[in-house]
């Protein structure tokens, strides 16, 4: 007795494989466009910016 249940022979990726695309679309957008509101004039210098983080602190 498996504790699984019964195992199905089925397609479980290839039925899939539109939704997967979609996501991947959708990461790419909304990272692309959190990018370009980070560069915008108005939190191009906030310190919330993970941009600014690699460069060292201006004195």
């Amino acid at each position: 007795m498996s504790l699984l249940g019964k195992k199905f022979s089925g397609p479980v990726a290839r039925p899939m494989m539109p939704f997967y695309a979609a996501g991947l679309v959708i990461l790419y957008g909304v990272n692309s466009f959190a990018n370009a509101l980070a560069a915008t004039d108005e939190y191009k210098n906030d310190p919330r910016n993970p941009a600014l983080k690699n460069e060292a602190p201006k004195h």
